[in-house]
């Protein structure tokens, strides 16, 4: 074998290693497809099992349908998220799907996307103060907020008559959908405020007062065991409007360390929301008393359906072009109904559709 023989020798193994290495790293491999392209995928973090569930739905989905994916979960931290997209438009990712951490701190690398020509789908996390946002693919938030509420009440009022003591949670201030959530839940609960049948005993009925940076469980624990300290030595809460299943995993945490659920101190009615698998057996042990489901297979099928269109050069399929607007502009959307879920129908909402098999909820 002669010299140049040699060099090309080497140089096939070299490449043939780079495959190798690279579609071993992260997630971005692909089992098969990819002749369409790479979507990027941007997903905030995996401490929260429906996001796991969110980024394999669509991965699932989308290599389906003939493209590669670029997967990335940035573990809720803002500079690895801004650097992962960065990365997918300098790839040159077909098209970019993001549920942001900040919903307002993408807009530079989101320029850069819209002057490469890549179409932006914001993913249940509207991104803020971007023109360069094309489409926003969510469930109906304020709806989610309302239903969340009006569990909180249905489960009040299944106790005896008021009025109630009732704690107030929010979502993180820098997620858009927090202020949805709290806005539909108030359009409920404010009238029974005003009207004296819920007290709020803390005195914070202010979204900043009770939003949850990151919707860190840890912190909404220490919030309510601050509030149990200060306001309930003598008064007991009847119920707690939670807006996600990780903070009422921490909050009911709190309120067993103060001695609910024993002997004569029921735990209050907590709601939740994404029917993640701790809460289910939570309400099914009795605990937690109500999540909001949201199909995470509909909505990564209907992102996927977006993308199709818009590599069809077709204009995707929206039913919201008035609710959402970033700061720069009404982001055209598509909206899905969220499914509230108490004990009663666990087995109807999430088993009989598929959602998760009755032993996985044992």
């Amino acid at each position: 074998m002669g010299a140049r023989e040699v060099r090309k020798l080497i140089a096939g193994v070299a490449i043939g290693a780079l495959a190798l290495g690279l579609s071993a790293c992260g997630t971005s491999a692909s089992g098969s497809g990819g002749g369409k392209g790479t979507v990027g995928v941007a997903m905030p973090t995996k401490s929260s099992e429906r996001w796991i569930a969110d980024g394999n739905n669509i991965k699932k989905q989308l290599e389906k349908a003939g493209y590669k994916v670029d997967l990335q979960y940035a573990e809720d931290d803002i500079p690895t998220q801004v650097s992962q997209v960065e990365n997918m438009v300098t790839k040159g990712d077909k098209v970019l799907v993001i549920a942001a951490i900040d919903g307002t701190a993408l807009g530079d690398v989101l320029k850069q996307a819209k002057d490469s020509k890549i179409p932006v789908i914001a993913y249940d996390r509207l991104i803020r103060e971007s023109d360069a946002v094309d489409y926003y693919t969510t469930f109906d938030n304020f709806k989610v907020g309302v239903l969340q509420a009006q569990s909180l009440v249905d489960g009040l009022k299944a106790r005896g008559a008021g009025p109630y003591n009732v704690e107030l949670f929010a979502g993180s201030p820098d997620d858009n959908n927090a202020t949805f959530f709290w806005n539909g839940a108030m359009s409920i609960l404010k009238p029974m405020i005003d009207s004296g049948d819920i007290k709020v005993v803390s005195g914070q009925t202010d979204f900043k007062q009770a939003a949850i940076l990151r919707w860190d469980p840890a912190t909404a624990q220490k919030r309510m065991e601050d509030i149990l300290t200060s306001k309930y030595t003598s008064a007991t809460v009847d119920g707690v409007l939670s807006p996600y299943d990780g903070l009422s995993i921490g909050i009911i945490a709190a309120l067993k360390a103060n001695g609910y659920g024993g002997a004569g101190k029921k735990l209050p009615v907590v709601t939740g929301q994404d029917a993640e698998v701790a809460s289910v057996k939570s309400i099914l042990a009795g605990e937690q008393y109500s999540t909001i489901f949201k199909d995470t297979r509909e909505l990564a099928k209907v992102t996927v359906s977006m993308i199709k269109d818009i590599a069809a050069k077709k204009k995707p399929q929206v039913n919201d072009t008035k609710t959402y607007d970033n700061g720069k502009k009404v982001v055209p959307s598509y909206l899905l109904d969220p499914v509230p879920v108490t004990k009663d129908n666990v087995t109807q909402a999430l088993v009989d559709t598929g959602y998760y098999t009755q032993s996985e909820l044992q």
